[in-house]
């Protein structure tokens, strides 16, 4: 994190048109974004869970943005940072310096697979994309 801010990447219910963007609508948009392929999105109810994966990762779909530190403090305590969620460095292809991102603290087993992208709508509980 610098004094500027942390770059994070959103997946979830933070995401721009989502029911909870509210908490970041005043920070810095910096613009859409994918991951490397070493990740998936697993359904957990009424949120997705980012889990780092061995095989079958697909590039996750989601947004950059500039959080300042105190709204990241804020974020920290929303996601459940460190019980449901860890925030670590995410790898996203052609963006220069640290990008975090929430992951998913928990195992995955059995979880629905939402693959590279996720909506507040049904799970894709179809083959892995």
């Amino acid at each position: 994190m610098s004094a500027n801010g942390t770059t994070l990447f959103i997946y979830g219910t933070l995401k721009r048109g989502m029911r909870n963007h509210h908490l970041i609508s005043d920070q810095t948009f910096l613009g859409e974004a994918i991951t490397l392929p070493k990740y998936r999105l697993f359904h957990l109810g009424a949120f997705p869970g980012l889990v780092a994966v061995s095989r079958d990762g697909v590039g996750v779909v989601g947004e950059l943005w500039r959080i300042d530190p105190a709204r990241l403090a804020q974020l920290d305590e929303f996601e459940g940072v460190p019980h449901l969620f860890d925030r670590r460095i995410v790898e996203i292809p052609a963006v220069i310096g640290p990008i975090e991102a929430y992951f998913y603290a928990g195992q995955p087993r059995d979880l629905p697979d939402c693959g590279k992208h996720w909506t507040d709508h049904k799970p894709n509980t179809s083959a892995i994309e």
